[in-house]
């Protein structure tokens, strides 16, 4: 019996890896991951991070240490691995945005999109007393929008741009965190990024008097991003008892400028010409120098998180601006704030199975990390979702979550200008598996 539940755990463990080689391998071949116009600068619209129920408390969790959910927010808490035991969480999550833009002549309008792909796939082992290992691959960042526009040129005809983009930026983290001493870890993770991103004009003049077009130019920049950054964090329990635990957490990740490989094509009708020159210009490609510090209080029914996250995205003076130079987009420094609860009503309970789940509630609120005609865009969030353990006693649960957003306002950023309003739903769910199982234990009998 021991013989046979030591090659069902060998047989999980592979069917992991290889969930995780395969949805590596397909991360970038999936379509549009994100239907935003926000995305349409720099490396587009930043995914929620976490496992799924840090995501569920608002995002917040920097000074999450457990032995159940893997914290993808700080290395340090690689250190709380439990001896002998694996940890492992997939997650997958779907999206609907709902944009909406006043227009000049006063109409509302409006576009609906959705989405749906993995989220994250992450383990978790312990290597010795006190010291653990974390991997995890996660989606970073997609873009994916498509824009029409039309003017009318003075004594030629009428002007036609399409816009559109799509791609994805994928990370992929690799992390330790050790516990020097009692009640105080350190943690250093190396992080991968990579990805394209493809980004297409299209331009097409009709004439005023005569029949057929004008030769349309088309353009298509790629960026190829291949790209090493850090990230290190730190926690400290000053309150753990058999009643309550307090936990402090800081994290700074190492941001930079990707430097991506880009290749501009210009085609005018069917023939390549690099002399042709796209209407509008792109912010470079930057990840933020990010700070986050937080708060976890937990007992035996309740666990409160709180964070506060400031990024510095370092290129706030760099702006791109549409042909006629009358709309800038520019990076800003920001800065937000998540906060979240849980509650379990009796884990212990062997009579009533809802009274073990887990239930949560959180918000997050802040700032986009860019500004559209020098007007800040003001963003928020609502989560809330539940964990539903496996077996009683144990650690496997599947776990659930909803977030409803929103980004922007309906104001008039110029006379022909107007700031989207963007409000989205997510609907995830996930795996978190193995942690009540005893690995790297040599059998006693054959």
């Amino acid at each position: 019996m021991l013989k046979n539940n030591l090659y069902s755990r060998w047989l999980g463990a592979l069917v992991a890896c290889l969930a995780f080689v395969s949805f590596s391998a397909s991360a970038q071949e999936s379509s549009i991951n994100a239907f935003s116009p926000f995305s349409m600068y720099g490396i587009g619209e930043i995914k929620s991070q976490g496992t799924l129920p840090q995501r569920s408390m608002g995002g917040a969790g920097v000074a999450l240490r457990s032995l159940s959910t893997i914290n993808l927010l700080n290395p340090a808490s690689y250190s709380a691995a439990l001896p002998r035991s694996v940890l492992f969480n997939f997650g997958l999550e779907g999206q609907n945005f709902y944009n909406s833009q006043m227009q000049a002549d006063g109409t509302m309008k409006k576009t609906s999109y959705c989405t749906f792909n993995f989220h994250d796939i992450a383990l978790q082992i312990p290597l010795t007393k006190r010291l653990g290992l974390g991997l995890s691959l996660a989606p970073y960042s997609s873009v994916g929008y498509r824009m029409y526009d039309r003017e009318t040129i003075a004594d030629v005809g009428l002007a036609e741009y399409d816009y559109s983009g799509e791609g994805d930026v994928t990370e992929v983290k690799v992390g330790l965190g050790w516990e020097p001493f009692k009640n105080f870890s350190i943690g250093a993770a190396a992080i991968y990024y990579w990805g394209d991103i493809d980004r297409n004009y299209r331009m097409t003049l009709i004439p005023y008097t005569g029949t057929g077009t004008y030769p349309s130019t088309i353009g298509l920049t790629n960026h190829s991003i291949s790209h090493f950054a850090a990230q290190f964090g730190v926690q400290y329990t000053p309150i753990m008892n058999k009643k309550r635990v307090l936990s402090l957490g800081l994290v700074y990740d190492l941001g930079g400028d990707l430097n991506p490989m880009v290749t501009n094509t210009i085609t005018v009708n069917g023939t390549l010409n690099s002399e042709a020159v796209n209407r509008v210009d792109n912010l470079p490609l930057v990840l933020p120098h990010k700070l986050s510090a937080g708060a976890f209080y937990e007992t035996q029914k309740f666990a409160v998180a709180v964070d506060a996250v400031y990024e510095r995205w370092g290129s706030s003076n760099t702006t791109a601006e549409t042909a006629s130079g009358d709309f800038r987009v520019a990076y800003c420094d920001t800065g937000i704030i998540k906060a979240g609860v849980e509650w379990t009503p009796n884990r212990n309970d062997v009579r009533n199975f809802l009274k073990r789940w887990h239930y949560r509630l959180g918000f997050n609120y802040g700032y986009y990390h860019q500004t559209f005609g020098g007007e800040r865009v003001p963003q928020y969030a609502l989560t809330l979702g539940f964990g539903i353990p496996v077996k009683f006693g144990g650690f496997s649960s599947v776990d659930v979550g909803f977030e409803y957003g929103c980004r922007g306002k309906d104001q008039h950023i110029t006379e022909q200008v107007s700031m989207l309003k963007q409000q989205y739903f997510k609907f995830a769910i996930a795996f978190s598996l193995f942690g009540e199982d005893y690995w790297f234990v040599r059998p006693k009998y054959d």
